[in-house]
Formats: structure tokens, sequence, C-alpha cells
């Protein structure tokens, strides 16, 4: 690869702009989901009085031990925490040069910290993806130093190096996802009809699932497999030496990602992948090279005919062929056949023994590969340190940082193989036992996990949705009972599925988890109910309509209904149609009081709730005085709008930076 200057500046750049989108979506819900009288409080697991730095990072590393030193509790400190998160990212993204080492080492301690006591609604595959970007961009980041009264310079030999730790966890993450549709043994996505039921089955569709549901089976199950090729095969271009497999590789990542953002809300998910994709990239690449391109027009003159003889073949032929049999054996193990009517037929030609073999033997050549492409950028960017830098001090200081951070690359290279090898067994074993020591020890803090992506599809036959009612007198009436509305998810037929990434409506999501199960299996599930009943102002705001706004229900049941998207049929000869249609398929919870003993028993004993006790008044320290403050000020407003407007004012402001400072 060339230089990577541009290229990184970009990258983090995207990385600020997920940091910031992650942190201004989860302030907004810390008093409803954490608080004192939230549906999970953070209280419950942090454990404090914690007096050194061994004590800190013991078990659960998270800077939330040290708020009673500043005075403040537990909710307190994750607002504290969190805006101190939304601050640094904002500037990250608006100033290149608060783009640096220290900036993201504080953001990722900040979301770590957040992390840590987050419990289910921050159990995410995004959430922990964005802690080991995080991780990965605090190596990639610059220091900022001078030396020796010079500014250290922009770009440094041993940037290939670090780029190449986001290209691997891209490779672990597409590679996963398309390999555990498959060893799920998911009939649907062995079947190719994933599709079929992805966009009505998904947590919070877009209004253009709509749509994509009413596209035909067979284009659905074509695109079935073209998610499996983008995942699957094309993820090994990621280590070619020619750039235009890698940018190939890079465009088909980037339309998988927006077809998902089309038709999904996954938040800061999908940026944060495209965000990885950029690794493939280096500063040659038409977006980031317009700025030197008439400075290199000149020196393109000068290049023999047999140098372009070289390029043509590199570049164009040999990808040709490359891509050439990529096609050909999607053609031959998908059993793709142009019809008369000119549709596509597809069927997987393969059997569930024939791909676990295929993996068996696969996966080894994926460490090998890894191995010998980061190898190669280490001896590269070498070989750069002594050429490229002048004078023998910085030849020296550069090859130093080059082997300093090859090493570092080739450790995180080495631990990351123990979450990697969670694809095959086989694989696990053969995996030398020091290599899962130092994945264990590093585990706590999140540098390293393994993915994979919608594993199985569920909605089969219908979304299941849970929908809960309240009722103001009677618990056994068979009418009056009132729902309540949450902001994002389905409930009322009529509402249109919404548009809210890169906000996570994180209530919302779990509400999806929680109607594939039961609500023995989720705790915080009767808590909701216990905050309903109460009218607990913090949770009400994480609904979107409250049906008893002046006098609490006296009682709250949840039923679970199917939902199936409407069809275009359905539609036909009316002015106004409705987006899904439901049934009613079982009682999920019966219904609760308030005062039902067993009920709030089970809330205290899982600590839950506490005893309505007076509490000792509590001297606020300055800082809690104005965290709190900003609290009163911010309170819980709408997620989507909110975000896009700190997301507005963060580009006009870097704009207005560049116009005046240039």
């Amino acid at each position: 690869m060339g230089s990577v200057y541009r290229t990184r500046d970009c990258f983090l750049w995207f990385m600020s702009l997920v940091y910031l989108f992650a942190f201004l979506s989860l302030y907004i819900q810390i008093p409803g989901l954490y608080g004192d009288n939230g549906i999970l409080p953070a209280r419950l697991v942090v454990k404090e009085g914690d007096n050194t730095w061994h004590d800190l990072m013991e078990g659960q590393p998270t800077l939330l031990k040290l708020m009673p030193r500043l005075g403040l509790d537990t909710q307190t400190g994750m607002d504290l925490i969190c805006l101190a998160g939304i601050v640094v990212s904002f500037f990250c993204v608006v100033s290149r040069t608060a783009r640096d080492f220290i900036s993201f080492t504080l953001l990722w301690m900040f979301y770590l910290s957040l992390y840590q006591v987050g419990q289910t609604f921050l159990w995410f595959q995004w959430d922990i993806l964005l802690l080991e970007a995080g991780f990965l961009t605090i190596i990639i980041a610059p220091f900022n130093l001078q030396l020796l009264g010079r500014r250290w310079p922009k770009g440094n030999p041993h940037d290939g190096i670090t780029l190449w730790v986001a290209r691997w966890l891209l490779f672990r993450l597409m590679f996963a996802s398309g390999v555990v549709k498959l060893t799920s043994r998911c009939p649907s996505w062995w079947g190719l009809t994933a599709l079929t039921v992805h966009f009505e089955s998904q947590c919070i569709p877009t209004p253009a699932a709509w749509y994509w549901h009413q596209l035909p089976e067979w284009f659905l199950k074509l695109s079935c497999v073209i998610t499996y090729v983008i995942e699957l095969p094309i993820p090994f271009l990621f280590f070619s030496p020619v750039t235009s497999l890698r940018v190939f590789a890079f465009w088909s990542q980037v339309l998988l990602q927006m077809s998902i953002i089309i038709t999904g809300n996954y938040n800061f998910f999908n940026l944060l992948t495209i965000t990885l994709c950029l690794s493939l990239l280096d500063d040659s690449f038409s977006l980031f090279s317009q700025t030197t391109y008439n400075r290199d027009k000149g020196a393109a003159k000068k290049k023999s005919v047999a140098w372009s003889g070289i390029s043509v073949l590199s570049n164009i032929a040999f990808p040709a062929v490359v891509l050439g049999y990529i096609a050909y054996k999607t053609w031959e193990l998908f059993r793709l056949r142009l019809t008369p009517d000119w549709t596509v037929n597809s069927k997987i030609a393969f059997t569930e023994k024939a791909f676990f073999q295929w993996l068996e033997n696969i996966m080894p050549y994926t460490v090998y590969l890894g191995a010998g492409s980061l190898g190669l950028e280490i001896l590269l960017s070498l070989v750069r340190s002594l050429i490229l830098e002048r004078g023998w001090l910085h030849k020296g200081m550069s090859t130093a940082g080059t082997v300093f951070f090859g090493l570092l690359a080739a450790f995180m290279f080495t631990i990351s193989l123990v979450p990697h090898s969670y694809l095959d067994k086989k694989a696990y074993n053969d995996l030398p036992r020091y290599v899962k020591t130092w994945n264990s020890k590093v585990d706590p803090f999140q540098i390293t996990s393994s993915y994979g992506l919608f594993r199985t599809m569920t909605g089969v036959g219908g979304r299941p949705e849970v929908i809960i009612e309240g009722h103001a007198s009677n618990r056994s009436a068979t009418d009056g009972w009132q729902p309540y509305e949450f902001l994002y998810k389905p409930g009322n037929v009529s509402e249109s599925p919404p548009v809210v990434a890169p906000h996570q409506p994180r209530l919302d999501w779990q509400m999806w988890f929680a109607a594939l199960g039961n609500y023995q299996n989720n705790p915080w599930f009767l808590n909701l109910i216990y905050r309903l009943l109460r009218n607990q102002p913090e949770v009400i705001e994480l609904i979107g309509h409250n049906p008893f706004p002046d006098q609490p229900p006296q009682f709250i049941r949840a039923t679970l209904y199917h939902y199936h998207y409407t069809s275009f049929k359905d539609c036909r000869g009316n002015d106004r149609c409705n987006w899904w249609k439901r049934e009613r398929k079982a009682e999920y919870l019966p219904a609760l009081a308030i005062t039902d003993k067993p009920f709030v028993d089970y809330l205290k004993n899982a600590k839950l709730i506490q005893d309505e006790r007076p509490k000792k008044p509590r001297m606020d320290s300055t800082t809690a005085k104005v965290v709190k403050w900003i609290r009163e000020l911010v309170g819980q407003p709408e997620g989507f709008s909110y975000t896009v407007s700190v997301f507005s004012s963060a580009v006009l402001v870097m704009f207005f930076n560049r116009a005046v400072f240039r």
C-alpha cells in the first residue's frame, strides 16, 4: 500500500463520529435505564470502595468506582462520563488536532466504563465491536508529539501496520457473519429464504423495509446469495496486494452496509463497519487523492511503457481472473439458473457436511493469510523507515516506532485468534495454550471479541411483539385496556416504521428480544411493569405514549401478538392502508398490580427496587451539582432529533473552523 495519511485521518474522523453518536444516544436514556428509579439500576453492579489501581482494574474495570471520591452517585457518575465522552468526541469531529492518541484513549475508557455497568441494555455486538475498534483506534491515532523542537511528522512509515489491525478486525467481523449463518443450521439461511422474512422481522425496520419485503421471492433469494458472496469469499480480498481488488472489496462491503442502513435502524453499527472498510484503501483512492492529482500528473507521464503494461496486468487482468473465478464458483455452488421469464433460480448445491469440512480446512489458511499479510506490512514499513526518512536520528526513531507498533500489531493479531477460532472447534483446540492465556488476561477490557451477526432468522411465521396494556380499575375486564405505545417499535398497526439511526433506543430493542422469549428470563421486564404502575417519570420518558398521564393504572398486562406487513394487495382500493396487520397469539404476562406482594417481593429480592425509606440528606459536590444541572437542562429528549441536531452543529463548527483557519 502507498501513503495512508489521508486515509488514516478519514478513519479517525469517522471513529470520532461513531463515538459521538454512541455517547449522545446513551446519555438521554441513562435516567430511565440505569437511574435509581430506572429499569436496571447501575448501582446494582458497581463495586465501590476500591482504593488502589489494582482494585480499579480487577474484575470490572470502570471509572465509576472512583465516583464516590468526587461526591457522585452511580447515576450522576454515568452522566458525567457520558458528557465527557460527548465533549471529547465533539472536539475530535470538528478538529483534526484533537484526533490523537490521548483523545481516543479517553473515549475508549469512557465507553468501557459505561459498558461494564450496562448489563442487558449494552450487551449488543456493536457495543463490543466499538470497544475493540476503539482500542485499535488508540494505536492508529497519532501521538502529536514534538521532538527536538520539531513537530512529529503527519504520517509515519508504521501507519500501514496500525491500519492493518483494523483490516483484520473487519475480516473477522464479515467472515464470521457469513460463517455463522450456515453453522447455525438455520433453515431460512440454508433455504435462501432469510430475506423473505428479514425485512419484516428485524428489530426496528425503516419505511423502505416495507417496500423491500414486497419484492419477488426469486430476487430476495438472489440477494441472499449476494450476501453470502460479500461475507465469505470477498473478505479474503482485503489482504490482496492489488489495489483494484481491495477497492472492489471496499465497495462490496459498502453496498451491503448501505442496503442495511436503508432498510433497518441499526444505530451506529453500519457506520462503524464502513469506517473499518476505510482500512482497505490508501491515499491513491480518488476520494483522498484529488488534492494531489495535479502534483502527480507530471510524474505519471514519465512512467515507462513497460511499467504501464505491468500496471494493466496487475490492476485489470489479474482482478478479472479472480473475480471471474468467484463468479463461476457462485454460479456453481448456488446453482444459479436464468429462466425464460428472466428470473434467476437459486439453491445451495453443497451439503452441511461439505461446508463444515470446508470450514475446518480453510480456518488455518485464514490465520496464515493474516500472519503473512501482517509480516509483509511490517517488512515494507521497515524498508520505508530506512529509505524514506532523512538523517540517522529520524531513521532510528522511525525504525524503533515501526518495530514497536509491529510487535503491538502482532500481539493484537495473536490474541484475536482465540475469538476468531470459535468458528471451528478444531481451530480452537489447535491454538497454543499461551495464546488462550494471553487472551483471558485482557478479556475484561473487551479489546478482542467474537462476532456473528444475524446468526439465525427469527420471525418466521410472523414477528412476535409484546403489547403492554393498562387498566384503571379492573384486573379481569375484557375491555377498557389502554396500550402503551413505544417510540419506535411496532405497536399501532397504522403507524409507519420510523427512521431512528444512528440513535439506538435500547428499551425498544430489548422489547424485541423479550418477545422472542418470556418474562421469566427477562427480570428487567417486570421492573418495567412496576415503574409503569408508578408512572415513574424517568421510565415514562422512554415510552412514546402514556395512556395514564394523570393517574397511574391499577393493573398492567402484556399480550403476545404476531405482526405481518400488509401487502400491495391489501392496500389496493384503500385510501389509507395500514403498515401492519396482527393476530393475538397468547398471554405474555398476567395482569399485575403494585399491591401484588409476590410481584413486589421478587423485585425487592432482586434489588431492583428499594424500600421506601427517607434518605439521609446528602451534600452534593460542585461537580455533582453541575452534572445534575446539565441533566435538568437537557432532560430526556427524543433520541433521533437530538442526535442529528448535535451532529449538524458539529459539522457546521467543523466547516466554520476550516473556513476561518485554513
